[in-house]
Parts: C-alpha cells; sequence; structure tokens
C-alpha cells in the first residue's frame, strides 16, 4: 500500500509540475493584461460582431474575460450588465463551449494534440451555436433575473500591486491543480494496480466504441467528463504513456471533450443566472457526440481508402 501511495505521490507531482508550466505564465499574463487597456481594446473590436450573434455590445466583456480565464470571471461579469434571458443563454452555451480557453486547450495539447486544433473547435463550436440559437429561439426577451452573485474586483493601485495580484491569482490556480491533481492520480494509482481500472474501463468501453474509439479511452473520458480538461488532462497524459492510447483515440477524446467537459460543474454553475440549464446540458451532450461520431466515420473511411488504394498499388507492382 505504501509503495502504490508513493508511486501515485511521485506521478500526481510530476503532473502537477507538467500542467503548473502552463497554467501559472498564462494565469499570471491575462490577470495583469485585466488591468491594461489592451483587453478594453479587444473587447471594443468585437463589438460590432456581437450583433451578428444576438447579443449587445456590452456582450463582449463576459466573452473576452471568460475565454481568457473561466466561466467565474465570465458569469462576474455577465451580472454587472443588464441582458436578456436569450442574451445570458447564448452567452452561457459559448462559454461552455470555450471558456479557459488558452489554459485548457494548452495543457489538452500536452498529449501530443494541435493546440490550434483544440483551440479552433471550441471557438468554431461557440460561434456556430451562438447563430443558430439565435435564429431558432424567438423568446427570451425578458430580462435577465440574477441570483445572490457577488462580483468582487479587487482596486489595485500601480503596476506593482497588479503584479503581485496576478502572482497571487496564478499561484492560487496552481494550488487549486495540485490539490485535485495529487489524490487523483494517488487514486489512479490505486486503482491501476488493484485491477479496478480495467474493469472501469470496461464498463465505459460500449459507449467508447459507439463514439468510434478503443476501450483504453474510457478513463480519459470519465476524467474528462467529471473534473473538466485542465484537471483531468493528468490522467490523460499517464494514459497515453501507460495504457497505450493510440493518437487517433485520444484526438477523438478531446474533440468529444471539448464539446462536453466538466459536465456537471460547468452546467450548474449557470442556474444563478436565471437560465433553464437542461437545454445547455443536452447541447451540450448532443453536439459532442455528433461531432465526435461524424468525425471517427469519416476518418475510418478515409483510412479504408488510403488501405485500398496501397493494396491495390501494391497489386499493379506485383503483376508488373
Amino acid at each position: 500500500m505504501y509503495g502504490i501511495l508513493h508511486r501515485g505521490l511521485q506521478q500526481g507531482l510530476h503532473t502537477t509540475w507538467t500542467l503548473g508550466k502552463v497554467i501559472f505564465p498564462i494565469t499570471l499574463i491575462v490577470t495583469i493584461l485585466q488591468f491594461t487597456p489592451v483587453l478594453p481594446w479587444v473587447i471594443e473590436q468585437l463589438t460590432p460582431l456581437m450583433g451578428l450573434i444576438g447579443l449587445s455590445g456590452e456582450a463582449a466583456v463576459p466573452l473576452v474575460l471568460g475565454n481568457s480565464l473561466n466561466l467565474y470571471a465570465g458569469i462576474a461579469a455577465i451580472v454587472s450588465f443588464d441582458f436578456t434571458v436569450k442574451e445570458v443563454f447564448i452567452m452561457a452555451v459559448m462559454l461552455s463551449f470555450s471558456h479557459n480557453l488558452f489554459i485548457e486547450s494548452a495543457v489538452a495539447s500536452k498529449v501530443g494534440v494541435s493546440w490550434w486544433l483544440i483551440a479552433g473547435i471550441r471557438i468554431a463550436l461557440a460561434i456556430v451555436s451562438a447563430v443558430i440559437i439565435n435564429l431558432v429561439w424567438n423568446g427570451g426577451s425578458e430580462q435577465a433575473a440574477y441570483g445572490f452573485i457577488s462580483n468582487g474586483d479587487p482596486a489595485l493601485d500601480g503596476w506593482g500591486e497588479i503584479v503581485l495580484q496576478g502572482i497571487q491569482t496564478a499561484i492560487i490556480a496552481v494550488g487549486q491543480l495540485a490539490l485535485i491533481v495529487i489524490p487523483l492520480m494517488v487514486v489512479m494509482q490505486f486503482l491501476r494496480e488493484k485491477g479496478w481500472l480495467t474493469i472501469l474501463s470496461n464498463k465505459f468501453a460500449p459507449f467508447t466504441k459507439v463514439l468510434g474509439m478503443k476501450e483504453n479511452t474510457s478513463m480519459t473520458m470519465v476524467a474528462g467528463l467529471t473534473i473538466g480538461l485542465a484537471y483531468g488532462a493528468g490522467v490523460m497524459i499517464q494514459a497515453v504513456k501507460e495504457d497505450g492510447v493510440e493518437k487517433k483515440d485520444m484526438i477523438l477524446a478531446l474533440i468529444f471533450l471539448v464539446s462536453c467537459h466538466a459536465v456537471v460543474e460547468d452546467t450548474l454553475v449557470f442556474i444563478p443566472l436565471g437560465i433553464p440549464v437542461w437545454p445547455l446540458l443536452l447541447i451540450r451532450l448532443i453536439t459532442a457526440i455528433v461531432l465526435t461520431m461524424t468525425i471517427a466515420f469519416v476518418w475510418k473511411n478515409m483510412d479504408k481508402k488510403k488501405h485500398r488504394r496501397e493494396t491495390t498499388n501494391e497489386h499493379t507492382y506485383n503483376t508488373l
């Protein structure tokens, strides 16, 4: 038992260090940018585009902060303005797909999948979903009634306090990561060495097979669905190294998870905003399933055609 604990702690510390090297600098930079003219300039440039997806100009603020930081920053910005229920729902769907864009996409890229692919899929899903909702939904024009949510932005004076705030925020982010990842790695090590991980993988295998993945991708899927991309990346990295997860399966798993990760937490945090959360949950689940199955189907057909072409060419060459 001691050996399992020791190996789990080693794995947890190593994973925390690997992910912390991504999370710390990005969190520091983005936090500092909040207090500079950079973010307001970005928001001003995005304002004309908001009308194309049924949002007012002020919606650029929570979208930029939510994509740059996390859902909580986006929600804090939403409650600072008066939006309609439809606007809040559109922003909730968009942020569900693309929140914490820089950190989560960069962390996901640690398993060998392109950062641009992950970020591009998330942004595309956010924009397409917003356009569809705006065109399809004619209701939601009433004013949104927010629950008890506080927005406590610190009043900082001078660059010294701003940089200090950024460092503190980055340290807290890495600390929160460690508090989740290290115990998770210990539990995963225990499950792995006791053989329970194989049992869990077999239980989840039919679902991964439907999505076009092998059964050894199952724990990656479970981790991402429950604790999110940033924290679940530790399990993903370990799965690639120890479970022999193929790159194709990992890409499909990440495509699913960028559409639908931390599904419980990311859905529940929107309840105080007074919007219907069940449609939000269903949109994410259905999008993730349909998108992953479609890409897996196209990928499989392309591999078949490539194999058939190679076989034909080899036969022709042998005949000659």
